[in-house]
């Protein structure tokens, strides 16, 4: 049986990886650890003590789910941005994947595929990390692992269309500071969007972020609530669709330059 083409662009992307997995330990094992090391067990215990329970649990189960999804967002961003820069004008890798019978549409394909595997294998040694520190309350939380993937496809299939329309990076750092960092502090990551200023609130409900990190928590909590649930679902699975039909677009305009 004839594999689909996107997964001959993931294995190139895999071949890269191994060459470089060693330095992933970092970003995947001890920047969870620190984090929630320094915010869930130092600010967190803080926070118990003086106002009791966010969200009906503890500081360190509330949040080590957002950070978990929070870092989903920020990989998938990143890996849309520069390397997909880099395989369309600098490297032009992708221009040589196309010159094969590999299409634009599957270049695409396999590199919002690629990023997504990321985010999920950094998603479970996050869970793995908050697990052997008590942050993980639920059998279920499993299921964050998915929920972090599709939030982190949901931002990868959109940035990485973003990025082909790009002549230059000059405007990802403004992505990082102005789009990303914001939503990875005001999305219900470090606290619950009820607290934010009432004009801000209604801004939770078109935050890729907050519906991740929704689903991470409702399976890490074990607090599952169908109709929102699904709600989270299918808003995050539109966005995917609408990079996927945005992406094709883009990408054949330009690897057929």
């Amino acid at each position: 049986m004839n594999r689909p083409m996107a997964l001959r662009v993931v294995e190139h992307q895999v071949n890269v990886f191994a060459k470089f997995w060693r330095s992933m330990v970092v970003a995947y094992i001890l920047s969870p650890l620190l984090f929630l090391l320094a915010i869930g067990e130092g600010l967190g215990g803080i926070i118990d003590k003086r106002t009791g329970p966010v969200g009906g649990v503890g500081y360190l189960d509330f949040v080590a789910p957002g950070l978990m999804v929070g870092a989903a967002m920020q990989g998938a961003v990143g890996e849309s941005l520069w390397p997909v820069m880099a395989g369309q004008k600098w490297v032009r890798n992708f221009h040589a994947m196309v010159a094969t019978p590999l299409r634009p549409a599957d270049v695409y394909l396999g590199v919002v595929s690629w990023a997504t595997a990321r985010v999920a294998i950094g998603a479970s040694a996050f869970i793995a990390v908050a697990a052997l520190l008590g942050a993980i309350p639920s059998p279920w939380a499993v299921l964050a692992i998915p929920a972090a993937a599709l939030c982190g496809a949901a931002f990868a299939s959109l940035v990485t269309a973003f990025t082909a329309t790009q002549e230059t990076d000059l405007k990802f750092p403004l992505i990082m500071r102005v789009g990303v960092m914001p939503l990875f502090l005001f999305s219900g990551t470090f606290f619950p969007v009820s607290q934010l200023p009432h004009w801000l609130r209604p801004l939770a409900a078109v935050s890729p972020l907050w519906h991740g990190v929704e689903l991470a928590r409702a399976a890490t909590t074990g607090r599952f609530r169908l109709g929102p649930d699904v709600v989270h679902v299918l808003f995050l699975g539109t966005l995917v669709t609408i990079g996927w039909l945005w992406g094709r677009r883009t990408f054949t305009r330009k690897l057929a330059q």
